[in-house]
């Protein structure tokens, strides 16, 4: 599987979706946003594993909603 990339504004866009769907103090939310504010490799792959480790549900919420 390629690698994927995510600049600093889509990673701000899915931190304000899951700040709607999941709450501003959900782990997710605060791992997203953190990676979206300093763009290290180390954050980017928390908020990674973070993202994945919600429903499929919320995750396909929050990918449709920065889509729009």
């Amino acid at each position: 599987m390629a690698e994927i990339t995510l600049d600093p504004a889509a990673m701000g866009k899915l931190a304000n979706a899951l700040n709607f769907i999941c709450g501003a103090d959900h782990p997710a939310t605060v791992a997203v946003k953190a990676a979206a504010a300093s763009g290290s490799d180390a954050d980017v792959k928390r908020a990674r594993v973070a993202f994945l480790k919600l429903k499929q549900s919320d995750r396909a919420a929050a990918l449709n909603m920065i889509r729009g």
